[in-house]
């Protein structure tokens, strides 16, 4: 079993790039057959790309709707569950939404990122297949990491 804040996932864009288009090819990198319960990511992942591409994996999207957000018409399945996201928003209000959801694990990633970030902001490697080995390799250190801090706690009588 993996240690759950490992990174399972990787894309990586130019400053220039908003990283929302990238999502599905995010959630391709899982296997099929791999069980996804919720997706959890920022109000800028708030596009019928991104809900779609959720719904079609089968998860629960963790996605606030934009403050200025309005619904969207109802003409396929990720705009019905989008709706409902809004809906219950609206019905809650944004702060008892975020926590009713489990919003708060966003933050680990944002955490988990700021630990990539610490091997440098930049990459080395000017090749593309050499820049992707590059983070690979932090990845798989960071993940090392991850393992060896991570405690093993066993329930006594």
């Amino acid at each position: 079993m993996r240690p759950s804040g490992d990174v399972r996932a990787v894309e990586f864009t130019s400053s220039r790039q908003g990283d929302s288009p990238l999502l599905p090819d995010l959630l391709a990198q899982f296997p099929e057959d791999e069980e996804i319960s919720s997706v959890t990511a920022d109000g800028a992942y708030d596009t019928r790309r991104c809900h779609g591409a959720i719904v079609d994996r089968g998860a629960d999207a963790r996605i606030p709707i934009r403050k200025n957000g309005r619904a969207w018409k109802e003409d396929c399945p990720a705009a019905r569950v989008r709706n409902d996201i809004l809906q219950e928003t609206r019905r809650l209000g944004r702060a008892s939404w975020k926590r009713s959801v489990g919003y708060h694990v966003r933050s680990r990633v944002e955490a988990r990122m700021i630990c990539l970030k610490a091997f440098g902001e930049r990459i080395a490697s000017r090749d593309p297949d050499r820049q992707t080995a590059e983070i690979q390799i932090r990845i798989a250190i960071m993940n090392r990491y991850n393992t060896l801090g991570t405690a093993d706690i066993t329930a006594v009588g």
